[in-house]
C-alpha cells in the first residue's frame, strides 16, 4: 500500500461536500419558507370566507329594515337613504360608516354594519321609470299599463343597494354589495 503524503492532497472531496451542504440547506430552507405562506395563504382564506358569511347576516338584516320602511322618499337614522348616495372609486358609498348600524348577534370576532341607498336620483318619485334604477316590466305585467308607458311601474319595482362591511379583529375589511326590491 503506497502512501500519499499530505502535502500532495488538495481537500477536493471536503470542498464537493461542502457545497452539497449548502445546497440541501437552501432547499431545506425554501421549502420551509413554502410551507409557512400556504398555511398563511390558507387562513387568509378562511378569513374571507367567514366575514362573507358574516356580510350574508348583515344583508338579511338591511334587506328587514328596507321592507319595514314607512316611507321610501325620507332618509331614516343614518343607513337609509332616500337618493342614489355618491360612490367612492371602489363602488363604496361615501358615508359615515361609523354611524351605520351595527348587526347584533351571529358575527363572533366581526363587526357587520350596514347602509341602504334608493337607486334614485330625486328623493320625491313622479315618474319611476325615468329617476330611478327599476325592475323591467315582464310581459305578463305589459297588460297592466296605463296609457303612458312611461308612467307605468311594476309593483315592486324601485331597486334599493345594499352595501355592507364587515370588519375583523385585525381591522381588515370585506366589502359586500346587492340589489334588491322591496
Amino acid at each position: 500500500m503506497k502512501r500519499i503524503p499530505l502535502r500532495s492532497q488538495r481537500g477536493m472531496t471536503m470542498l464537493m461536500v461542502l457545497i452539497l451542504m449548502t445546497v440541501m440547506l437552501l432547499g431545506a430552507l425554501a421549502l420551509a419558507r413554502m410551507t409557512e405562506a400556504s398555511y398563511l395563504i390558507t387562513g387568509n382564506v378562511a378569513s374571507k370566507d367567514a366575514s362573507v358569511h358574516a356580510a350574508e347576516v348583515g344583508w338579511n338584516t338591511a334587506f328587514t329594515a328596507v321592507k319595514a320602511l314607512a316611507s321610501e322618499n325620507d332618509d331614516n337614522g343614518g343607513w337609509y337613504f332616500a337618493t342614489t348616495q355618491p360612490v367612492d372609486a371602489n363602488g363604496i358609498p361615501a358615508i359615515n360608516w361609523d354611524g351605520t348600524p351595527t348587526v347584533a348577534g351571529g358575527v363572533e370576532r366581526y363587526t357587520v354594519n350596514y347602509a341602504v341607498d334608493r337607486l334614485c336620483t330625486i328623493g320625491e318619485i313622479t315618474v319611476a321609470s325615468r329617476e330611478c334604477l327599476v325592475k323591467l316590466a315582464s310581459t305578463t305585467d305589459a297588460e297592466d299599463m296605463s296609457a303612458n308607458p312611461l308612467d307605468y311601474q311594476p309593483k315592486n319595482s324601485r331597486q334599493f343597494r345594499i352595501t355592507v362591511r364587515v370588519t375583523d379583529q385585525r381591522g381588515t375589511q370585506t366589502w359586500t354589495q346587492a340589489l334588491v326590491n322591496r
